[in-house]
């Protein structure tokens, strides 16, 4: 995987997990409570309400990477899986086939193509120790954003706000992702799409459907068991 790449999954740990839950007939009056004076704050709270609820999901994901000085964007597909506590599988299906998979602190990178497995540790990079502790369900969404509506009030399709998500800095450390724009369906009150910008320019948007919430994910599903002759590379992970 590029390093843009890896930036753009810890920034999605971070924000996708949140977005989750199943709707109970409450969308119209909590639409009607967001638009509001106290819309953006009653919407992230609606938000965090609905990830303490989820046990497991699984989403299907379209990607689209801008990056700064090329005219065609870069796009990919593929499907997240997320079970508490704390483990995650990301992958990608298309244009080429990598299987990403976390437990608590450790991450795992299969890659078919090159007959590799990479593996590290999360919280030896600095821009993805915030991501790490919501992915882990430690903490919720106003304790590692400032959370802001988009531009001047900016609402998506549905009629709820945009939200702008503000990383806060930690001591002592830098991380690349300087917002995160995210759009919230209402009713169910997943993230529909979330675009992350980084500070050389690039922004990786992210649309979601198919969503499967707390089904009963099977573990396997989860646990990385790559074929025999498999070269395994261990820490990885660039540290910064």
């Amino acid at each position: 995987m590029k390093p843009l790449g890896l930036i753009v999954i810890g920034c999605v740990f971070a924000v996708f997990p949140l977005s989750l839950g199943e709707g109970k007939g409450e969308g119209l009056t909590a639409i009607a409570q967001a638009r509001g004076s106290d819309d953006v704050e009653a919407l992230v709270k609606r938000v965090d309400a609905r990830y303490a609820e989820i046990k497991d999901f699984q989403a299907d994901f379209v990607q689209e990477t801008r990056i700064q000085g090329f005219d065609t964007p870069v796009r990919s597909s593929g499907r997240v899986y997320l079970k508490k506590p704390g483990r995650l599988r990301w992958d990608y299906m298309e244009p080429s086939v990598e299987h990403i998979y976390v437990h608590q602190d450790q991450l795992a990178m299969y890659v078919p193509a090159h007959n590799q497995v990479l593996k590290g540790s999360l919280t030896m990079m600095v821009s993805t120790k915030a991501p790490l502790r919501l992915l882990q369900g430690v903490g919720k969404l106003a304790e590692h954003f400032s959370v802001a509506p988009a531009g001047a009030g900016e609402k998506g399709e549905s009629g709820l706000p945009l939200l702008t998500l503000i990383p806060k800095t930690l001591p002592g450390s830098s991380s690349s992702l300087v917002k995160v724009v995210s759009e919230i369906q209402p009713r169910t009150y997943l993230i529909q799409s979330l675009a992350l910008h980084e500070k050389n320019g690039n922004v990786s948007t992210f649309r979601f459907s198919n969503f499967k919430v707390n089904k009963g994910l099977d573990d396997a599903v989860l646990i990385l068991n790559p074929p025999e002759g498999v070269v395994t590379v261990e820490d990885f992970l660039p540290k910064s």
